[in-house]
């Protein structure tokens, strides 16, 4: 085997450093990409999502025609049983933690542990409003990296008040169906702002697999999460926007 040219490791380095700057240099873009749209939905509604891509992408492989159901509605004109089941369901601790639930992340680890699978994740919503805006339903390690770096940037810029409002709007809630009043006309026919505390508990409890329930809307599962949901509702804290918005 012949010898590498002198100066071969020197190029080698040379190369490398040049590599690892491009790479930093393309990381930062893409994070200063994600500020700028978390800057700017801090005060103009998302029209779409990274998720609602997706799903639209999938409904059209069956359908050339299909669409979304999504429609945006002020905070204000979201039920205040909805926000509360909500809270009750998905984060009990919104209002007290900056975007990730330590104490909730050892829980699943742990309950994960016992049932020898996963069975919970321990995020927040402001996590899962990461990953709905920008991401996908896959896990790896890198997205869960990009989705914490997301997560921090939302808790900065905006305030508890504007993350929940953002999340009631955008997450999806049946096959095809996002956000709170899509939700509500879909299931009963009426508007976000007149859900009654059971049909929001019920809701509530359909968000960690909500087109498998769109399909199966009368589970004893179901039945029995709503009541669990509905009977902690009167308890859960709701989050004030701050006196400076």
């Amino acid at each position: 085997m012949s010898a590498a040219p002198r100066g071969f490791p020197a190029r080698v380095f040379s190369w490398a450093k040049r590599g690892l700057c491009l790479a930093i240099c393309v990381f930062l873009l893409v994070q200063f990409w994600f500020f700028a749209w978390i800057l700017w939905w801090k005060w103009t509604p998302p029209t779409e999502t990274r998720f609602m891509r997706l799903r639209l992408a999938e409904l059209r492989q069956q359908d050339p025609e299909a669409s979304l159901r999504h429609q945006w509605v002020d905070y204000a004109r979201i039920s205040r049983h909805l926000k509360r089941a909500v809270i009750v369901a998905e984060d009990a601790r919104f209002v007290d933690h900056d975007g990730f639930d330590w104490a909730g992340i050892q829980a699943a680890i742990e309950k994960n542990r016992e049932k020898g699978r996963f069975v919970a994740g321990g995020s927040t919503l402001t996590q899962q409003l990461a990953k709905n805006l920008f991401l996908s339903p896959r896990r790896s390690l890198l997205r869960k990296g990009q989705e914490a770096l997301i997560t921090l940037m939302l808790e900065a810029l905006w305030d508890k008040q504007r993350i929940f409002e953002v999340y009631l709007n955008v997450i999806e809630w049946g096959n095809g169906v996002f956000g709170a009043e899509a939700a509500a006309r879909h299931y009963y026919q009426t508007g976000a702002a007149s859900l009654s505390s059971w049909q929001a508990a019920r809701l509530a409890a359909m968000t960690p697999n909500p087109r498998y329930y769109d399909a199966r809307r009368k589970t004893a599962y179901l039945t029995y999460r709503t009541a669990s949901i509905h009977a902690q509702m009167p308890a859960a804290r709701l989050p004030v926007r701050r006196a400076e918005d």
